[in-house]
């Protein structure tokens, strides 16, 4: 396993973050478990959920998979939907009841991908209250936010927090090898939060699937991909102990790639990245759970 620094926080973790969505998913709770805790005995740190993923089984699962131990070994990030600081406090009390810890490493606002979302959440009685209060009570130590819409709506965000002198330590975002190309969030976003030293999460590495249907990336080239840019942690879907073992493999195999290298695969995924096509999360609501339950927010729907 190979580790880097979380932007300024100076935490160290693990390249290859395990995400919350998927062990939430398997017909066999044990399974989940098996996933988490082999990851975590593979040197993977960084594990990823959030307050909604498949209606809370994902953190009741992981709460479990990090009994006996496995909570100090590991860096536990959650995310909240909640845009008022009422429901914002309720999801992160929520959230460590599951988790079965007292305290989230790191807790992010989820789906910031309307305009509206920074000014909501920044608002009297908004949600960075609650967040504010849970950080003074040692509920959580780290604050970050994650959308997958426009590079726009996360400038937005940074603008807004900036406006109200308030510092995010993290940023979840797409980066992958047709991300590049279109609502490009690394050629718009990324340069920023290095500028800031705010820790880049990277996600959507492959897309869900969506970029493999291409034709024209493989698996392992996805990661190494998103792994070759100032990352500090990659985030990828594990649905299966198979799937581990190419996570795995990823970061094994894993060395900076040289410009030429990084060209080529470009030029690879050049035409069929820009229409989009393959990373519907920009341009459908397919990937937009909050726009499905608007009352997971908090607010009217946009």
């Amino acid at each position: 396993m190979q580790y880097r620094t979380l932007g300024s926080t100076h935490e160290e973790v693990s390249a290859i973050g395990l995400g919350g969505f998927h062990i939430g998913q398997q017909q066999d709770k044990q399974e989940s478990l098996k996933i988490i805790r082999g990851a975590i005995d593979r040197g993977i740190t960084f594990m990823d959920n959030c307050w909604d993923y498949n209606d809370g089984a994902s953190e009741i699962r992981m709460g479990k998979a990090l009994q006996d131990g496995y909570r100090d070994r590991v860096f536990l990030m959650t995310k909240i939907d909640g845009r008022t600081k009422e429901l914002a406090a309720q999801q992160i009390d929520e959230s460590l009841q599951r988790l079965q810890t007292d305290r989230i490493d790191l807790l992010q606002f989820h789906e910031i991908i309307r305009l509206e979302d920074p000014d909501r959440i920044f608002a009297a009685a908004g949600a960075v209250e609650a967040v504010k209060a849970a950080q003074q009570a040692g509920k959580i130590r780290y604050v970050g936010f994650t959308g997958h819409k426009d590079p726009i709506v996360h400038l937005r965000m940074l603008e807004v927090a900036q406006q109200h002198d308030f510092q995010f330590d993290t940023v979840q975002m797409p980066l992958n090898v047709m991300d590049a190309h279109f609502r490009s969030f690394q050629h718009h976003v990324l340069p920023v939060l290095l500028e800031r030293e705010i820790g880049v999460l990277g996600m959507k590495s492959m897309g869900d699937g969506h970029l493999l249907k291409s034709g024209v990336v493989a698996p392992i080239e996805c990661l190494h991909y998103a792994l070759n840019l100032p990352t500090s942690v990659v985030i990828t879907g594990i649905d299966s102990l198979e799937i581990l073992d190419q996570a795995i493999a990823a970061i094994e195999t894993f060395k900076p790639m040289d410009a030429e290298a990084v060209a080529a695969l470009l030029s690879r995924t050049l035409e069929l990245a820009q229409s989009g096509t393959f990373e519907p999360f920009k341009t459908d609501n397919l990937f937009d759970a909050t726009a499905m339950n608007p009352d997971w927010l908090g607010v009217p729907a946009a």
